[in-house]
């Protein structure tokens, strides 16, 4: 991944854009840290799972048919766990 100052990527926003479309993520940087990668929406599609919504994802879990117990427990905090 090729890293580019803030500064520059701003005076070269379409050659970054370009650098990632052809050639993978681009990072930014400011004041020496790392702090965004630009990438091309097919490569962000793909690692987010592209248009999948949270209950599409959630149904089709390999965990989706188990069956959990979700009653609470009655019992009440002991002090010791409060601040």
């Amino acid at each position: 991944m090729q890293e580019w100052q803030l500064q520059e990527a701003k005076n070269k926003l379409s050659q970054v854009v370009d650098d990632a479309l052809n050639e993978g993520p681009q990072v930014i940087t400011r004041r020496g840290q790392q702090v965004v990668v630009v990438l091309s929406f097919d490569e962000y599609q793909r690692l987010t799972g592209g248009d999948e919504s949270l209950y599409d994802f959630l149904r089709e879990s390999p965990l989706a048919g188990v069956d959990l117990d979700l009653a609470r427990d009655g019992s009440s905090i002991p002090d010791s766990f409060l601040l």
